[in-house]
């Protein structure tokens, strides 16, 4: 499985556009990196890895709605094991 899609229960509007599921890629070791060389904060390298995984900004991540949040905190460590 190299994509696992995840349903939101609250939409986010992504550059005019209601976003209702988000598609999270199988994390690689140079995305972990990437994020570990740019950002100090831990929920920042979070964000951030997520984002990169969905294509999508940190920005973006910023609006969802915690509980889809958790989503994709869960979809993540579904990759991991």
């Amino acid at each position: 499985m190299d994509k696992l899609k995840i349903e939101l229960t609250h939409p986010i509007d992504i550059d005019g556009t209601k976003v209702s599921v988000l598609q999270l890629r199988r994390p690689k070791v140079r995305d972990m990196l990437s994020v570990e060389k740019s950002v100090d904060n831990d929920a920042e390298k979070e964000i951030q890895l997520f984002a990169n995984l969905c294509e999508l900004t940190p920005e973006n991540l910023l609006d969802l709605d915690m509980a889809d949040y958790s989503k994709l905190q869960k979809a993540y460590q579904d990759f991991l094991s």
